[in-house]
């Protein structure tokens, strides 16, 4: 009994237990730190080009942290702004969960430092650490949340800083990064109709390939470098794939087809893969989402920061299907369909 009390502890009332049909996105945000760094910029410094970046990635700059820069001032400041958005304050929120791979410390989670920031004193939160799809696993898992009844107002946050962990004289791995952060809120809806929000989510991982993308070292290894290492061709061969894969099972999953997507929001890690898939689903150039050529790869906060472009600027409209899709270190890939 005890246990079940504590499992409900964290609503402020009855009405919270119902179950809830759908996850509405509500809100958006999206934090950038000011410096800006391009690909002459990095030319100068490393046996690299514009073009040579340019034709291998997509990538023409990045945003990277300034010294007063963290994944919880980002992700807080992306936070404000979609609880903003969303016309919703921090006392709405019922969790807090932060996609993160580069969090200021190995403890205390970054989600409880964003909590405080924002001035939270209820409800709970935690990291997920799934590298590059780190937020399309922390939306299954606050979708999950609200399906349940444990929460009605939930704050999904990708923060990163990767330009911490990468190794700079690498200019296979250096020159594809990006540091920033991204939030969506999401709201439970009673509709019986269930037309809008997250229909399915659908998430998959791999430790044998584990060692094709990965940090070398951490808190239990400190005699390791701390550099991001990464198998470029390996990773992009199984992304490619693995990806098809995933968009295809959220699709069937809902007995939909290619023609009825209108939007794809994918991982910007690299424009030949973004557009390889965007290709198999048969959507022109302008319904694919792309960030990459001016954020570079920013890990979990990529797929938040394209989302809230999009939505900002007016090209993503109320009512339509949107397809989420990565693959990150581990190898973690999964997808989410929305329709907003």
């Amino acid at each position: 009994m005890r246990v079940q009390a504590a499992r409900w502890s964290v609503l402020a009332d009855n009405e919270r237990t119902v179950m809830a049909k759908r996850s509405l996105l509500v809100g958006f945000g999206g934090f950038l730190p000011e410096r800006v760094v391009t690909n002459e910029e990095l030319a100068t410094r490393l046996a690299t080009s514009d073009e040579w970046i340019k034709t291998r990635t997509g990538i023409t700059r990045r945003h990277l942290a300034g010294p007063d820069d963290s994944a919880t001032s980002m992700g807080a400041a992306a936070a404000r702004r979609a609880l903003d958005y969303a016309g919703l304050s921090a006392d709405d929120i019922d969790v807090v969960l932060v996609a993160t791979s580069t969090p200021d410390q190995a403890f205390p989670a970054t989600a409880v430092r964003i909590q405080a920031a924002l001035g939270m004193t209820h409800g709970f939160g935690f990291d997920i650490a799934a590298a590059c799809s780190g937020f399309i696993f922390a939306l299954a898992t606050a979708d999950s949340f609200i399906r349940s009844g444990q929460v009605r107002n939930a704050l999904v946050i990708g923060s990163e800083v990767y330009s911490r962990i990468v190794d700079w004289q690498d200019r296979g791995t250096c020159v594809l990064f990006g540091d920033g952060a991204g939030a969506v809120v999401l709201s439970a809806s009673d509709d019986e109709s269930g037309a809008r929000g997250i229909l399915s989510t659908h998430l998959h991982s791999d430790g044998t390939t584990g060692d094709l993308l990965y940090v070398d070292g951490a808190v239990g290894q400190p005699d390791k470098s701390g550099h991001l290492k990464m198998s470029g061709r390996d990773v992009f061969r199984h992304a490619v794939a693995k990806l098809s894969s995933s968009v295809d099972e959220a699709l069937q999953a809902e007995g939909l087809s290619y023609a009825d997507v209108d939007w794809l929001v994918p991982h910007q890690a690299n424009i030949r893969i973004i557009e390889g898939v965007g290709k198999k689903l048969g959507l022109p150039a302008e319904r694919v989402v792309v960030t990459v050529d001016r954020h570079a790869n920013t890990s979990a906060a990529s797929i938040p920061l394209a989302l809230d472009e999009a939505v900002r600027d007016g090209r993503i409209q109320k009512g339509e299907l949107v397809l989420m899709e990565a693959l990150g270190g581990g190898l973690t890939w999964g997808s989410v369909l929305v329709r907003l």
